[in-house]
C-alpha cells in the first residue's frame, strides 16, 4: 500500500516497464524468426510457448533475487581477467546468437540451401528444436532483464509487475511482429543482422566491454528506418 501511494514508485514502475520492453525486443525478433520456420498451424502455439517460459523463467529468477545479485561476483579468472556467472552466461547466449544468425545466413543466401532440422518436411522434430533453442535464449535474456531490474529499484513487487506487463506486451506483439518479418523478405535479413549485433554485444558484455543500449537500439532504429524507406519505395515503384 505504501508503494501504490508513493510516486517515486510509479515513475519506476514506468521506467522499468520501458526499459524490460525495449530489452525484450531481442527477445522477441529472435522468437519470430524460429518459428516462422514451422508449418502456419504451428507457429502461433510455438511463441506462446516460447514467450509464456520467458515469463515463467523471469518469475523464478525473480524469486531468488539474492542469487541472482550474486551472479555479478567473479567465480573464475582467466588470463588475469575474473568472470562472473553472469558473464559466462552472456558469453555463451551470445556465441549462440552469432551462430545461428550467420547459419540462417547463410541459409538464405544460399543458392543451394542444405536441410537442416527446421525442414517442414520433419515438422515435429522441428518444433521440439525451436522450442529448446526459445528456452536457451530465453535464459540468457531473462538474466540480464532482471539484472536491469535490480539496478533500477530495490523494489521486488515493482520487479514482478514490470516483468509481468513486459511479457504480456510481448505476447500480444508477438504475431503481427512474426507476421511481418515472414511477409517482407528483406526484413528477415535485417532482423537477422540484428541479432548477429545482439550476439556480438552480449560477448563483449560478457568479457566486461560495456556498450551503452542506446547506441544498439539507435542503431536498430535508423537501420529499421532506411529499411522502411526502401519498402516505400519499392511499392510506390511497383506496377
Amino acid at each position: 500500500m505504501q508503494l501504490a501511494s508513493d510516486p517515486a514508485a510509479w515513475l519506476a514502475l514506468a521506467t522499468l516497464i520501458v526499459m524490460e520492453v525495449v530489452l525484450g525486443i531481442d527477445n522477441l525478433i529472435f522468437i519470430s524468426i524460429l518459428t516462422n520456420k514451422l508449418p502456419e498451424d504451428q507457429r502461433d502455439r510455438a511463441r506462446k510457448i516460447g514467450i509464456g517460459a520467458a515469463l515463467i523463467l523471469r518469475l523464478l529468477l525473480l524469486a531468488t533475487i539474492s542469487v541472482i545479485v550474486t551472479m555479478t561476483a567473479p567465480v573464475v579468472t582467466l588470463l588475469g581477467k575474473g568472470f562472473s556467472w553472469r558473464d559466462m552466461i552472456l558469453i555463451a547466449g551470445g556465441l549462440f546468437l552469432v551462430w545461428k544468425a550467420t547459419k540462417e545466413i547463410h541459409h538464405k543466401v544460399d543458392p543451394t540451401p542444405t536441410p537442416d532440422v527446421f525442414d517442414n518436411r520433419k515438422a515435429g522434430l522441428g518444433f521440439a528444436a525451436i522450442i529448446g533453442q526459445i528456452l536457451l535464449l530465453d535464459l540468457v535474456f531473462s538474466i540480464d532483464s532482471i539484472i536491469t531490474a535490480v539496478g533500477m529499484t530495490e523494489h521486488v513487487p515493482i520487479m514482478f509487475i514490470a516483468v509481468i506487463v513486459t511479457v504480456l506486451v510481448m505476447l500480444l506483439a508477438a504475431a503481427p511482429l512474426a507476421n511481418f518479418i515472414n511477409n517482407n523478405p528483406t526484413i528477415i535479413m535485417l532482423a537477422l543482422g540484428f541479432l548477429l549485433m545482439i550476439g556480438t554485444v552480449l560477448i563483449a558484455e560478457g568479457f566486461g566491454a560495456h556498450v551503452p543500449k542506446g547506441y544498439i537500439y539507435a542503431a536498430m532504429a535508423f537501420s529499421a528506418l532506411i529499411e522502411g524507406l526502401n519498402m516505400l519505395t519499392r511499392k510506390r515503384r511497383a506496377p
